[in-house]
């Protein structure tokens, strides 16, 4: 018998490269019914499938409460990157860039890193701030860089003062 988590990644995986439909939601909503409304990884689930399907106000709310509910730390970037990212697409920018400068600050060291500044990228040129997002993504581009990382830390640097 599969487990929980096989049983949410089959249902990710039937999706991949599909519009996620009321189908794939409902799916999700069954197996995170098992886990109870109380389950911040069940409540992350939810928020996904929603968020996937071009539903961003119902993720929004779903995202706030398994953040509220205490998520794992695989799972809490995620939510915090997928919440910031569904706020930008509503217009919410500055609460996005919060929740995005926050999440790099915590973490640093993350796996995630690259991902938080992509998002804050996006969001920082939807706040009318073009030149800090490609200053954010010049600076994450940086350590994967063969080479010329002090030229480019210095431009993407300067390049992000002309909106301050």
């Amino acid at each position: 018998m599969k487990t929980w988590e096989e049983r949410i990644a089959e249902v990710w995986d039937d999706a991949a490269n599909e519009l996620v439909d009321e189908e794939v939601i409902a799916r999700i909503d069954a197996i995170a019914a098992e886990r109870g409304a109380d389950d911040a990884r069940a409540e992350f689930e939810r928020a996904g499938a929603r968020d996937s399907a071009g539903r961003p106000l119902d993720a929004i709310t779903l995202y706030r409460r398994a953040l509220t509910l205490g998520l794992d730390a695989e799972h809490e970037p995620q939510a915090i990157i997928q919440l910031a990212s569904s706020l930008r697409n509503v217009g919410e920018t500055a609460e996005a860039l919060q929740l995005l400068e926050k999440a790099q600050t915590d973490a640093a060291d993350s796996p995630y890193g690259d991902a938080i500044a992509a998002f804050r990228a996006l969001a920082l040129a939807s706040s009318g701030a073009p030149h800090r997002a490609l200053s954010v993504a010049l600076l994450a581009l940086v350590p994967h860089l063969p080479r010329y990382h002090r030229s480019v830390t210095a431009y993407a640097q300067e390049i992000g003062e002309r909106d301050a």
